[in-house]
């Protein structure tokens, strides 16, 4: 799209009022899913969290589908809610940023609060002001859940570790809060829980970030972001499982990695992503 400033095109999806439909949907949504947080995120410090949850029986991946995001923060707030994450907009499990590309290929990235409010017309990105727009697009963002994880290979204490079902989890227990993970993850996923009366895991000082809901996924549930997602944006499943749809959007979508020079071995594909991805 051609113009003075950086609006959002989102490829012809967010015309007239489009995005009012589904984000009245997705509230909906997100007052049937989080009930009771209370008891939420305890159980992600452990590799099982029910007797009949085998970890080794399962190989979990996620897709992020840039393409039918529209960036209405409804993946933000469930997230928010569901994990007791800090409501300030420096603290997130997941974030939506927006891409807007100009006229002369610069990639100019916002994400004001995380995303959890939607997006205004234009760009608040520094330098977006009187740019011409050539198209515009969201991009979810979450932790990669990497394969080779950096985060758990800094870890003095051996806090963050890699459970046998591939999802990266913190034992709170032992985490000292010294931040070399949040220092080493390239995606800029992690973040130490601040003081206040509450924590994702009840404790003040600890790394937290993107379990995939351990919690949940353990109770064979979705993940929040993905259960109250009003456009399918955001997929989730067991590559051992056949049937899942998530082994369908793998074989049949065009699939790419964040970041792929990093060799991290990301467990998070993305489809619809122009150029590269910070």
């Amino acid at each position: 799209m051609n113009g003075t400033g950086p609006s959002v095109s989102r490829r012809g999806l967010l015309k007239g009022g489009l995005l009012a439909l589904p984000a009245l949907a997705g509230s909906r949504m997100l007052s049937a899913l989080v009930s009771s947080p209370d008891d939420a995120v305890a159980a992600a410090a452990a590799p099982g969290t029910t007797a009949a949850y085998d970890p080794a029986l399962h190989d979990w991946a996620f897709v992020c589908h840039a393409d039918r995001c529209i960036g209405c923060g409804l993946c933000v707030e469930a997230c928010k809610l569901e994990n007791h994450v800090p409501l300030d907009p420096e603290f997130n499990r997941t974030w939506v940023e927006r891409h807007t590309v100009t006229e002369d290929g610069e990639v100019l990235v916002d994400s004001p609060h995380g995303g959890i409010d939607g997006f205004p017309p234009e760009s608040t990105a520094e330098g977006a002001e009187g740019a011409r727009t050539k198209e515009a697009y969201f991009v979810p963002r979450l932790c990669m859940q990497c394969d080779n994880p950096p985060c758990v290979s800094v870890c003095p204490v051996s806090a963050t570790y890699k459970s046998e079902d591939g999802v990266v989890l913190i034992d709170a227990d032992r985490c000292i809060g010294c931040g070399y993970c949040v220092v080493g993850c390239p995606y800029g996923a992690r973040y130490i829980v601040p003081s206040g009366e509450e924590t994702p895991i009840g404790t003040a000082g600890v790394a937290d970030k993107c379990t995939f809901c351990y919690h949940r996924i353990t109770r064979s549930q979705q993940p929040a972001c993905v259960e109250v997602c009003p456009v399918g944006a955001r997929e989730f499943g067991d590559r051992k499982d056949p049937a899942s749809p998530i082994n369908v959007a793998l074989r049949d979508d065009r699939v790419r990695v964040l970041k792929p020079e990093q060799g991290t071995e990301p467990r998070v594909f993305y489809t619809g992503l122009e150029g590269e991805v910070g």
